[in-house]
């Protein structure tokens, strides 16, 4: 078992963050106390004028062309090009507590806060959305484009379409499960499923349907939800890692499932806690998925939890941290946060 040791101002997932957040264009003058989950405000400030990611990071998306953008809480959004970080916040936006980034097909940057709202920057300025403009609320944990082009948004007060012209909310009058969302993602017949801090959900464009195991029991508190190559939809919470093939619904694994990805050849990756105080980067083996136990390899353990997860063009494994991100070529692990990751 490989360990590896990430040092930093960590807070182990603080889920009920909110804030009601302030309308302005200039979010660097937005208002916030001097205590954040933990952090003083000269912390925060030093995190957000790093110079690399130090701070937790829940997501790592691609960029269209290839760069890797991370949103790090407090840190900012940052951009690296393969050589290089960028972070494209600290000196226009200030700090805020960055859950998730998107490029949409545009190319603008979508930036998710859970203390402020959304940030759009189409790459000379800034917009900001809170509920002033319809968002359904300012706590986000995701942002996700449909096949559309709408774009979704996971907040802590139901989930928010967004059209390009007006928001559209979605709460529990209209059928979803919880107000509390985690995560969203489109399925390959168009459905838009939700993870929830209750039951996971989906929804057809006209109804919504909770989901629930072979046993008529509902899922609780997932994640994480992607579709696989083969079109099975795979979960995961706290307790484990679920898979539906539209008919039967399997328990992949005991081992806690934060987030999970398909890599290009089929073997899924998850990151989550797998013991008390004890996180994991896992692998299953795409020929041993279907069978009645995977074959699964524990990539890296430790403290600190493991978080986002993005497999790069190149093949390369990125995971968020609560101390940064990090990549794992296949053979070695690089931390960016040391000074031997910033060369």
């Amino acid at each position: 078992m490989k360990y590896i040791h990430l040092y930093s101002l960590f807070l182990m997932l603080v889920f009920h963050t909110s804030c009601d957040g302030q309308n302005q264009t200039n979010a660097s003058q937005d208002n916030f106390s001097k205590e954040h989950n933990g952090h003083s405000e000269s912390q925060i400030k030093e995190l957000a004028t790093s110079k690399v990611p130090v701070s937790q990071v829940r997501h790592v998306k691609q960029a269209r062309n290839g760069d890797i953008l991370i949103a790090a809480a407090w840190g900012g959004a940052f951009r690296y090009d393969g050589k290089s970080f960028t972070n494209l916040t600290s000196s226009k936006i200030g700090p805020h507590r960055f859950w998730d980034v998107l490029e949409d097909r545009h190319g603008n940057l979508w930036l998710a806060s859970t203390d402020s709202g959304v940030y759009n920057y189409n790459g000379k300025a800034f917009q900001h959305f809170t509920t002033r403009e319809g968002l359904a609320n300012n706590r986000v944990m995701c942002i996700y484009e449909d096949k559309a082009g709408n774009i979704w948004f996971a907040t802590g007060g139901g989930a928010s379409r967004y059209d390009g012209q007006s928001f559209q909310n979605f709460t529990t009058k209209e059928g979803l499960s919880n107000n509390d969302l985690t995560t969203i993602m489109e399925d390959k017949t168009g459905k838009i499923w939700f993870g929830t801090r209750g039951e996971p959900c989906f929804y057809d464009g006209k109804t919504f349907t909770i989901f629930k195991n072979k046993d008529g029991k509902a899922f609780k508190n997932v994640w994480s939800i992607i579709e696989d190559k083969k079109g099975s939809i795979w979960f995961g919470d706290v307790d484990g890692l679920w898979r539906y093939d539209g008919s039967t619904f399997t328990k992949v694994s005991q081992r806690g499932a934060y987030a999970i990805i398909e890599d290009k050849k089929g073997n899924i990756w998850t990151t989550g806690e797998v013991n008390f105080n004890g996180w994991a980067l896992s692998r299953y083996d795409a020929k041993s998925l279907y069978n009645k136990k995977p074959t699964v390899t524990e990539i890296i353990s430790g403290p600190p939890a493991f978080l986002g997860l993005l497999e790069a063009n190149d093949g390369s494994i990125w995971f968020g941290s609560g101390s940064g991100v990090h990549r794992y070529d296949g053979k070695t692990f690089t931390d960016f946060k040391s000074a031997a990751g910033q060369k």
